[in-house]
């Protein structure tokens, strides 16, 4: 059986990688991780020469017995029942955590993808993966990632030549749709640099303005690609993130990587420990090829509904493969 690591408001990407599963003779368990709390019923026995953990939510459950392979797409908090008293929060909290935290322990011998320590480790060092890329022979922006006004007023001037960004090392959003909250890629002025003393609240990635022809989304899946383009040249808003292009109808297109753009990003996947990422990049107005990230549990679903891309299906395939 092969266990779906999601939350309860996952629709379409969950199911496309279920029924694929499915299809290729694989019983699967759909665990929405949000619900891992009393919402559900688990029990973990240990004896001298056994040891055994169940979980259920209404009428189906499992042992980790049955598992042979973890699709971990989303890990969602757990949150108290409205009625627990507020001074019982933090022990509800905390002990739901350890448990869920015991259970994962207790499925890293199996095929994961992707692996869940690897994959907090990589999603919380966006620096580290920038190190990543350029050693594996892929061009990255200048970067600085810092809460000190002075490094990043000395980093406008000196190292992006008065044409710099800003974003946000974490994510506010879980959306590709610009729907939700969150703090899109902002374009920096000399103008804006006063306004830095606020800094200090708030550490910032800071880096260099790309001339873009166009933007990237990349899915990787254990060395397969799904590649889609989008244009936002003309939209006033959305010239630093198109997820704020109001002003344009946004179009994905079908795009194919050149043969070592794929190479140095299969490297630099396999020296992360990946084997699923939603990788950005810039297609600069010279040519160039500039990556920008890898999200571990990044959205591919517009893909797969806008462009018919088999991502869910190479997903289950490649998860069956592993067992």
């Amino acid at each position: 059986m092969i266990l779906l690591l999601t939350h309860s408001k996952d629709h379409y990407t969950i199911d496309i990688v279920r029924k694929k599963c499915e299809a290729l003779g694989k019983e699967t368990f759909r665990m929405d991780t949000d619900l891992f709390s009393h919402q559900s019923r688990f029990s973990y026995t240990c004896g001298n020469s056994r040891k055994d953990l169940f979980w259920s939510v209404g009428d189906r459950g499992f042992s980790v017995k049955d598992i042979e392979a973890v699709w971990y797409r989303k890990l969602w908090s757990v949150h108290p029942p409205r009625d627990l008293a507020p001074e019982y929060h933090k022990i509800y909290t905390q002990e739901y955590g350890t448990m869920r935290n015991i259970f994962f322990e207790s499925l890293r011998h199996l095929p994961w993808m992707n692996p869940m320590t690897r994959d907090h480790e990589v999603s919380k060092d966006k620096l580290e993966q920038l190190q990543t890329a350029s050693l594996h022979g892929l061009e990255i922006p200048k970067s600085l990632f810092s809460n000190d006004p002075e490094k990043a007023r000395s980093f406008f001037y000196e190292d992006c030549k008065g044409k710099m960004i800003a974003k946000l090392h974490g994510s506010l959003s879980r959306s590709m749709q610009g729907d939700a909250p969150f703090f899109p890629t902002t374009s920096i002025t000399e103008k804006d640099l006063e306004r830095l003393d606020v800094l200090p609240l708030c550490p910032m990635i800071f880096q260099e303005m790309i001339p873009k022809a166009y933007e990237l989304r990349i899915i990787y899946v254990d060395g397969n690609f799904f590649t889609g383009k989008i244009d936002v040249g003309d939209s006033v808003r959305g010239k630093t993130d198109w997820r704020i292009a109001t002003d344009q109808n946004i179009v994905w297109e079908p795009y194919t990587l050149p043969d070592d753009i794929r190479t140095s990003l299969t490297r630099m996947m396999q020296a992360t420990g990946l084997f699923f990422g939603a990788l950005d990049m810039i297609r600069h107005k010279d040519g160039r090829y500039i990556f920008l990230e890898v999200n571990p549990q990044g959205e591919w679903g517009m893909l797969q509904r806008d462009l018919g891309y088999p991502i869910g299906e190479t997903i289950a395939e490649k998860l069956v493969a592993r067992i």
